[in-house]
């Protein structure tokens, strides 16, 4: 698949690499612990290898060319693959087989993360890798082995196990509720309302479902993340909608409290989300069926 004589050396293009990047072979010499020399013939190696210049020399400074800078730009992130994939790799050693996890990073933090340890005690040996991933992927193009998604089950190419359901509760500090002499749902309307941003909706439908007429549910601050929400609040910013099960620790511990009994079930679930492709590998199915028994287990 590759041919030889069309793959430089490392040494010639790491040379070239600190030298574009610095823009002088002096600095690139001591990046690399070499002489200037040195690093000056592997440059040369390498340009007479490709036929072409890849700097423009003048007074002892070095230029890229246009080629030489479209090829640093494509090196550099190779070089970059390379050693992740190098690290990657040496990581592994010991190791009974990895999981490259997407997740959605409130769920990952707040529900999955504390609960990983059982699936170790499980399949001692194994190593999972988390990434975070807001909306859906390629997994042809993301080196991702499964991934937690909230919606819909729609993934193209993918098989969707559904997890969990979601009901969503009106929370606030005990101090902002006393501030703010919140005692009934009409309250909120002068409350702050904590924004999250991939729900633009959520307070509206809260405030239909309570029949209280808002002028404005979309006022208040966004946040990208449920964990930014969730913080906000015990902060005292203000009033959120949050889901339930991602919160039991402040509730449990009072830095938040439920203002009313009213909640909205969410339209999306959370699903367990895997290529078809890898639907027979033993650690996806292993994980699938530890994490299904976990959530429908709560």
């Amino acid at each position: 698949m590759f041919r030889r004589g069309f793959l430089p050396g490392i040494g010639n293009l790491l040379a070239f690499e600190a030298t574009a990047r610095h823009g002088s072979v002096s600095r690139a010499a001591a990046e690399l612990n070499l002489t200037q020399s040195a690093v000056s013939r592997q440059i040369q190696h390498l340009e007479e290898s490709l036929g072409v210049s890849l700097f423009s020399r003048s007074r002892q400074r070095v230029v890229l060319t246009d080629i030489g800078r479209m090829y640093a730009a494509s090196i550099r992130t190779t070089l970059a693959e390379l050693s992740d994939a190098t690290h990657q790799a040496m990581a592994l050693s010991g190791t009974q087989g990895v999981l490259n996890l997407a997740v959605l990073p409130t769920f990952g933090t707040r529900w999955l993360i504390p609960r990983i340890p059982e699936f170790f005690a499980l399949h001692p040996g194994v190593t999972v890798n988390f990434g975070a991933r807001l909306v859906p992927f390629d997994f042809e193009t993301e080196h991702f082995d499964a991934a937690i998604h909230f919606g819909q089950p729609h993934w193209s190419g993918a098989i969707c196990e559904r997890l969990r359901d979601e009901k969503v509760v009106p929370v606030c500090s005990p101090a902002y509720r006393e501030r703010e002499a919140i005692a009934s749902p009409g309250d909120l309307t002068r409350a702050t309302l904590l924004q999250q941003s991939t729900r633009p909706t959520a307070w509206a439908e809260w405030f239909a479902r309570c029949g209280v007429e808002e002028g404005n549910p979309l006022r208040g601050p966004r946040f990208e993340q449920f964990g930014m929400v969730v913080q906000a609040a015990v902060a005292g910013l203000g009033a959120a909608l949050v889901p339930h099960f991602l919160v039991s620790d402040e509730l449990s511990s009072g830095r938040l409290e439920i203002l009313f009994q009213q909640s909205l079930t969410s339209e999306g679930a959370y699903y367990l989300v895997y290529p078809e492709a890898k639907a027979q590998e033993p650690l996806v199915r292993s994980f699938r069926d530890w994490i299904l028994a976990k959530t429908r287990g709560e």
